[in-house]
């Protein structure tokens, strides 16, 4: 009986491993994808700790700046579709933020967002920056808001698109129960899947992700896959992600988001099933200056999902809070 259970246990190993070995998906390879996805006008840039940045730093030297984080799980390339547009008349600074794109992951693991906000502030350094508009969508809007509750001397104004960093809105009493609208979200966030989803993420789950994330289904097309499925698989950005989604939530307290004076433009896409629009309208209603704009059958990635709309109202506000965003006289 006892050999029996040896060789049933010996089968099912060599059936794990084998299925390991077929559906195993590995890293990819840091110079394709710095080829494909770092070309100029891409940087690589030193702050200090270990960290080179992915950047690009586009548009006049002189014109007031803006710098745009990207979200969980992005990278600065969805930025695209307002980049060329803005740098006609602002210096555009948008990075790849530690863990993802082609930056990589912290070497320290710190993925707290004290130290995106310093890395942030490093950037600016880097690039001359003595005051600029900071902008985020989703993670990237907590990282721009804590930034600028930690730097209002420096912040010449915020842009929150779909950003996170308040309190998560409640279910109202009797309301039906909604899911958070990103597969990979809640996958990555079940107890004992991180040795797996470390060496296996199928594409067809960063597809189905990607197109719960958004209502227009055109901005998750096989390139836009492609490009979140790569730049996932780079070299320790999984470990990063797994590492980033293990750690509770944590709000910026409300008292703090409450005294921050700084001019802010908040974007939101009124069918964001990942953070919903009631969170926007909690930050407009906090903040004491600030302009909600909510855009109808539009999702988590506002930018991408409707640029043409989102950049008139962006740069409407722009022209009336960027001309104090100027780098310092002896910029580089």
């Amino acid at each position: 009986m006892t050999k029996w259970i040896v060789r049933g246990l010996l089968a099912l190993g060599i059936v794990l491993v084998a299925a390991f070995l077929i559906f195993r998906t590995p890293d990819t390879d840091p110079a394709r994808m710095r080829a494909k996805y770092g070309a100029p006008p891409s940087q690589f840039v030193a702050i200090g700790g270990g960290v080179t940045v992915h950047l690009r730093d586009e548009g006049p030297r002189d014109a007031p700046a803006i710098i745009l984080l990207h979200g969980s799980n992005a990278d600065l390339h969805t930025w695209d579709p307002w980049s060329a547009a803005l740098a006609r008349k602002y210096r555009v600074i948008r990075f790849d933020q530690v863990g993802h794109g082609l930056t990589g992951p912290d070497p320290a693991e710190d993925y707290s967002t004290a130290n995106y906000v310093a890395d942030i502030d490093a950037v600016a350094d880097r690039l001359g920056l003595s005051n600029f508009v900071v902008g985020g969508n989703s993670m990237g809007g907590k990282h721009a808001l804590a930034y600028a509750i930690a730097h209002p001397d420096r912040v010449a104004g915020l842009v929150l698109v779909d950003g996170s960093g308040g309190p998560m809105p409640r279910r109202e009493a009797g309301a039906p129960k909604k899911d958070s609208g990103n597969l990979g979200f809640t996958i990555a966030r079940i107890p004992g899947v991180r040795l797996i989803a470390e060496q296996i993420t199928p594409r067809s789950l960063i597809a189905t992700s990607l197109a719960q994330s958004v209502s227009v289904k055109s901005v998750a097309n096989p390139a836009a896959v492609d490009r979140y499925w790569e730049l996932l698989r780079y070299p320790g950005n999984r470990r990063a992600t797994l590492n980033r989604f293990a750690m509770p939530y944590d709000p910026i307290p409300a008292a703090a988001i409450a005294g921050l004076t700084v001019p802010t433009l908040i974007l939101w896409g009124e069918e964001d099933r990942i953070i919903p629009v009631e969170a926007g309208r909690w930050l407009a209603k906090t903040l004491p200056d600030s302009r909600l704009v909510v855009y109808p059958r539009i999702g988590h990635l506002p930018q991408e999902e409707a640029p043409q709309a989102t950049l008139r109202d962006l740069e409407l506000w722009l022209a009336e809070h960027a001309s104090s965003a100027k780098p310092r006289a002896a910029a580089r």
